[in-house]
């Protein structure tokens, strides 16, 4: 069923300009959505939940769209469990309520793949939700978002609003985070490698055995199946968003190598914790109502590496 959202009525997105709101915007921009609106964290912090609510009452949105989140890798959730998990339930429960409370149309919901136990059956289904013991080194994120969408089913069940949750697969794109330290694998790794390639192809030092198998979705087909929520009333409330198909940490490793013109030498240190063996999305119930993944992987690294060399240039 579709939904009653024209195109010239307010969405608000939170966090606009991270990756994957700014695709979002894009996304939305490109079908002819005329009224979109976005802070910046200065303009409004979204852990102040005065500041959120008098935000939602004052400007009446049709429709929100929740990419706002404190996000990291391995190494920045395990150090920084606590702001992991107040942060984002200070965000996302801040927007939730206010968009309950002052009746706004639709709300999309927007978490990770990380909500589904550590041991889950693969492919990920979206009823493995709370079935076992989470991945310890990401739990506060991941239980932050489970939160979430817990908050949009109350919502949904008991009052009858449109309020969906949507969960991709590890993402990448144009606006990713580069930085080594907080960055997820996929970026990490392009920065890596362009780095060693700078410097006379060094080798590059990787955490892990390389055999775990990761899904990796481009951020612009998350935006799509963003838009998709907008403007189709989905019959379920929580959804599974990626290809469907994933690949070894290697073989990621290799792939973007080729990518960066790298020509030196992949250590792979094992002592380093590999994280959660696979995390591949069964994306079943996306498919049936009609959304499906559009840009293959290695099209979409080679023009996030473009994209990531501007930056990279014009930023020195």
């Amino acid at each position: 069923m579709k939904s009653n959202i024209n195109k010239t009525d307010k969405i608000y997105l939170a966090g606009h300009r991270g990756m994957v709101g700014s695709a979002v915007w894009r996304a939305l921009a490109a079908k002819g959505y005329t009224n979109l609106i976005g802070k910046t964290s200065k303009e409004l912090d979204l852990r102040n939940q005065q500041d959120v609510h008098h935000f939602i009452k004052t400007e009446k949105p049709v429709a929100i769209v929740d990419a706002a989140a404190k996000v990291g890798g391995i190494l920045a959730n395990s150090e920084n469990q606590y702001a992991f998990l107040l942060h984002n339930l200070q965000i996302q429960n801040n927007l939730i309520q206010a968009a309950h409370q002052f009746d706004v149309a639709k709300f999309v919901f927007l978490g990770s793949s990380c909500i589904y136990p550590k041991l889950a059956p693969q492919p990920l289904k979206e009823e493995y939700l709370l079935t076992g013991a989470l991945e310890p080194t990401n739990e506060g994120y991941a239980i932050a978002k489970i939160t979430g969408v817990k908050l949009c089913e109350s919502i949904r069940n008991q009052f009858n609003k449109d309020f969906v949750s949507l969960m991709p697969t590890n993402l990448y794109g144009p606006n990713d985070n580069f930085d080594l330290k907080s960055s997820h694998v996929l970026p990490a790794m392009l920065r890596k490698f362009h780095e060693a390639k700078l410097n006379n192809n060094a080798p590059v030092n990787l955490w892990g055995s390389g055999t775990p198998m990761r899904e990796f979705l481009h951020v612009d087909d998350l935006a799509k199946a963003v838009v998709f929520a907008i403007e189709n009333k989905l019959p379920e409330h929580l959804y599974n968003v990626g290809t469907g198909t994933d690949v070894t940490i290697k073989q990621l490793a290799e792939t973007i190598q080729k990518i960066t013109g790298h020509t030196g030498s992949i250590d792979w240190d094992d002592t380093r914790p590999d994280g959660t063996l696979r995390k591949l999305m069964d994306v079943s119930k996306m498919h049936a109502l009609g959304w499906k993944a559009e840009i293959d992987l290695i099209y979409g690294i080679e023009s996030t590496y473009e994209w990531f060399c501007k930056r990279f240039i014009s930023d020195k």
